[in-house]
């Protein structure tokens, strides 16, 4: 085989290689270097809960190659959903980006998974909408593993999505549930 072929196949390879790989970004997530620093409170209780009731079940049904998150939150604002719980998600995806933790002090790095090349099947989904801005987290599997994370824009439905959501009264107020300061 000539060196040229060689140069050749060895590009188009390399290029399938990494085609199927997944793009891996961590990011810091800083408040303040004061808020990062900042201990324990005894203000702040270990455990707290709200007691409310459903007001309503919204079923939300994605097409093929929507972005997931943007359809939610389309969803969340034309239904004018201020607080909810995500109580199922089923469906299938052809790419998928989400985000995990990866590190255990403040402050806290996140690292951020790409994969344009993804099908997998859209296990669970879980979370919430407080005050509007949706906190979703997601399980997948495809043929060889299971996988998860914090659903980021960028995740593509292949098949469908269905996600059913429960809707809150407006009053509950969990603004501080989602707030890592709040310690």
């Amino acid at each position: 085989m000539g060196t040229m072929l060689r140069i050749v196949l060895l590009i188009i390879l390399t290029g399938l290689g990494l085609s199927a790989q997944v793009k891996k970004t961590e990011v810091t997530r800083t408040t303040t270097p004061e808020a990062d620093a900042k201990g324990l409170s005894p203000n702040v209780p270990d455990s707290e809960s709200v007691s409310t009731r459903i007001e309503r079940v919204v079923v939300i049904r994605l097409k093929h190659h929507a972005d997931l998150l943007e359809g939610l939150e389309k969803q969340i604002a034309e239904q004018k959903i201020k607080n909810a719980v995500f109580l199922s998600g089923v469906g299938s995806a052809m790419t998928t980006h989400l985000h995990v933790v990866s590190n255990r002090s403040f402050p806290s790095k996140n690292t951020f998974l790409d994969n344009e090349n993804a099908s997998a099947d859209i296990i669970s989904m879980n979370g919430h909408v407080i005050n509007g801005k949706i906190h979703a987290h997601m399980t997948l599997a495809d043929t060889d593993k299971s996988f998860g994370g914090h659903l980021e824009k960028g995740t593509r439905v292949f098949t469908f999505a269905i996600i059913t959501i429960g809707v809150l009264p407006d009053s509950v107020d969990m603004s501080r549930y989602d707030d890592k300061n709040y310690r």
